[in-house]
């Protein structure tokens, strides 16, 4: 009984641990800036649409984008709404959030393309671009993430992590599955990319 008993709390503590360790590390908010230039620049690179149609990453050269690994099953999926909304803020001034659906974070982004873009547009009325659904992990990593960690920042670690590429193409920081559209440290971020004249 007492070994059943030491067994259970020896369980509960590894269990709160790990769940501290989750929040704190996986999930942490906050920015992280690169340690070394990258090699190309982000516009250079092609791409699929959610519709599998290839398109270059061109099409936004010269503007400011923030790049997000998207989940439509995911307790971060709301921050759809609020990176929507910045979308439609800083549109005009040369800003576009381009949207990965990944599935790779326990599963919760399993749909379809046509899924995706109805709960996108039923949930959120999503109107910045989505593009395929992509792995972020291993070997098998998307080639335009081997891009946005190239000059040393982490990999996505959750669902919502975010990349800020600057006008020049080059990525400029990059933002933990926590940090929301409202941000400070975020719109600091982007309005300064956004003033550097094209």
């Amino acid at each position: 009984m007492k070994i059943a008993l030491l067994i259970l709390v020896a369980a509960a503590v590894l269990a709160v641990g790990f769940g501290i360790y989750f929040f704190r590390t996986v999930l942490a908010g906050g920015s992280q800036e690169p340690q070394h230039a990258g090699e190309g620049v982000l516009w250079d690179l092609q791409t699929q649409t959610l519709a599998g149609e290839p398109i270059g990453l061109d099409t936004w050269r010269g503007q400011v984008a923030l790049v997000v690994n998207v989940a439509s099953k995911c307790g971060l999926t709301p921050q759809y709404k609020g990176f929507e909304s910045l979308y439609r803020e800083f549109s005009a001034a040369g800003f576009v959030v381009i949207g990965y659906p990944c599935n790779d974070f326990l599963g919760q982004e399993p749909g379809t393309p046509e899924e995706i873009r109805e709960f996108c547009s039923a949930e959120y009325d999503i109107t910045f671009p989505l593009m395929h659904k992509v792995t972020l992990k291993g070997d098998d990593m998307y080639h335009v993430y081997r891009f946005l960690t190239q000059s040393g920042l982490d990999a996505p670690s959750w669902n919502f992590t975010k990349y800020l590429v600057g006008r020049d193409g080059a990525v400029v920081a990059r933002f933990g599955p926590k940090t929301k559209a409202d941000d400070a440290e975020l719109r600091a971020a982007i309005e300064k990319a956004l003033a550097v004249e094209r």
